[in-house]
């Protein structure tokens, strides 16, 4: 007797659904970063925009004119001095950075592994933050003193001999502007890299230790790689900071050098305020290329 075949037939394909534009997580998401969004707008870009704008305006020693001319454009890219002036600039910013890197490279690594306590760790990182409690033209003039004609090195150096009459380029010089930066500047490459440092799996460095990985091939191939990320976040911020900074060059040279942003800071003071808004564009952008080639360099998403 032959059984009739009772299977039933499935559906090959699903029923449709209904796709709503957009789910309600997802706008709750938006609506959550809205007050972000606007804090952003307002006190980033919205000056950024009005900068622009001012920038393409014409000026005499009265007033400012709006419009859009390229003159201020042309007159700051044409001209030699400011030309001159940016390579000051990006020299005080490439010497600064390498001096801090070091400086800070090594105080961090000592943090993270010469210091076994949690506590002293602590303890030596607020020592480093302490200065920085004080205003940073209070610790810049701080220096004046030191580095002066009659100042403690140049007397303490008389007195013991070692020089006959004292050193005129220990202060008012290219020499005190990149000390005093590099005092200011410091702590900001410090911080990134001892966490970095203090994010690496110590496991790592006992295997290539046993692995008869010398103390140097240690440091060479397993702790500067991971520290990638510090130094690059490290970099950004003195780098950006060095290339805003006018007051310590202003002091520290004693007007004999200049810098990018003393340049704007005297364009404003003569109301010349649509060539310093070229300017601070120009710089803008220039300070954007340097951040945008450190990022493609090294990934600090690994940091953040």
């Amino acid at each position: 007797m032959a059984v009739a075949d009772q299977s039933i037939a499935v559906p090959t394909s699903k029923p449709k659904t209904r796709k709503t534009p957009l789910s309600f997580g997802r706008l709750a998401s938006y609506l959550q970063s809205i007050p972000l969004w606007l804090i952003l707008g307002f006190f980033l870009l919205l000056p950024i925009l009005l900068l622009v704008f001012v920038s393409f305006w014409d000026y005499d020693f009265a007033r400012m004119y709006p419009g859009f001319v390229f003159t201020n454009y042309v007159e700051t890219l044409g001209s030699w001095v400011t030309w001159k002036t940016y390579l000051n600039t990006l020299k005080f910013a490439a010497i600064v950075w390498a001096l801090t890197l070091f400086i800070g490279f090594w105080v961090a690594y000592f943090l993270a592994f010469h210091v076994r306590s949690a506590t002293m760790q602590m303890v030596l990182f607020l020592v480093c933050t302490v200065p920085f409690l004080t205003s940073n033209i209070i610790r810049m003039i701080s220096w004046i003193p030191v580095l002066g004609r009659n100042g403690l090195v140049n007397s303490t150096l008389v007195e013991m001999g070692v020089i006959s009459q004292p050193i005129e380029w220990l202060l008012y010089s290219d020499f005190a502007v990149v000390l005093a930066m590099v005092h200011l500047f410091t702590l900001f490459m410090v911080t990134p890299i001892f966490n970095t440092l203090m994010r690496i799996d110590r496991s790592l460095i006992e295997a290539a230790r046993d692995a008869g990985a010398s103390a140097w091939q240690i440091m060479w191939n397993v702790i500067l790689p991971l520290a990638k990320p510090g130094m690059a976040i490290g970099t950004i911020f003195v780098v950006t900071l060095v290339m805003a900074d006018f007051s310590t060059v202003q002091v520290m040279s004693g007007g004999q050098s200049a810098s990018v942003a003393l340049m704007m800071k005297n364009q404003m003071s003569l109301l010349q305020y649509p060539a310093a808004a070229a300017n601070a564009v120009v710089l803008l952008v220039l300070v954007l290329l340097l951040v945008g080639g450190i990022l493609r360099i090294v990934d600090i998403r690994k940091e953040l």
